[in-house]
């Protein structure tokens, strides 16, 4: 063959690589994809003016004014309320507890095994006695404690209010009056004053 310039045509090139079988499979680019992450929804840890108004009416009226002294804080994550009965010597302790962004079982687990300690900081000793748990969530434990050489029972329940809201109410009776504390535990959890 001869081109338009008169020199022969060059030749065609060629390959030495062999042709792709029918078998082989493309080269694929592999993409990872993030899976969607779950953010919580959260709420502010401020108390509202209704949790307030929870803690001041959810025992209702099993304290007498005229027999305990009642005081309340509200400060970020919780409302506390406090009722002493100087002349017999007991104290109540009742807390709004705000978990922002919600809570299950074992956080409250974690919650208290880990806080017992600052719960107990002004008593002497303390020692758990008993421990129990309802279907329905409420937990109730069971302690004896010192304090400036007396000894105290206490009980201690927590109840799953909401799903962001947890209340814990504690009775402190020395304990020689162990009738009236079971008179008051009665009053604040009627199907559910003791450990069975």
């Amino acid at each position: 063959m001869i081109s338009s310039c008169g020199k022969p045509a060059a030749a065609p090139p060629t390959s030495t690589l062999s042709p792709p079988t029918a078998t082989a499979v493309p080269p694929t680019r592999t993409v990872e994809i993030p899976l969607p992450t779950v953010t919580p929804v959260c709420i502010s840890p401020e108390p509202t003016q209704s949790d307030i108004d929870r803690a001041l009416s959810f025992t209702d009226t099993t304290f007498d004014a005229s027999e305990w002294e009642r005081s309340y804080t509200v400060a970020e994550n919780r409302v506390s309320v406090t009722w002493l009965n100087n002349p017999s010597g007991a104290v109540a302790y009742l807390e709004v507890l705000i978990f922002p962004c919600g809570y299950e079982e074992p956080d409250l687990n974690n919650y208290y095994d880990e806080n017992w300690t600052t719960i107990f900081q002004y008593y002497e000793r303390y020692e758990l006695v008993d421990e129990c748990q309802r279907n329905d969530g409420v937990r109730l434990y069971e302690f004896k404690t010192q304090n400036q050489g007396f000894e105290y029972g206490v009980r201690y329940w927590v109840k799953n209010d909401t799903d962001t809201r947890v209340i814990s109410m504690m009775i402190v009776f020395p304990l020689e009056l162990n009738a009236m504390m079971g008179d008051y535990s009665t009053r604040l959890f009627p199907t559910y004053p003791f450990c069975p």
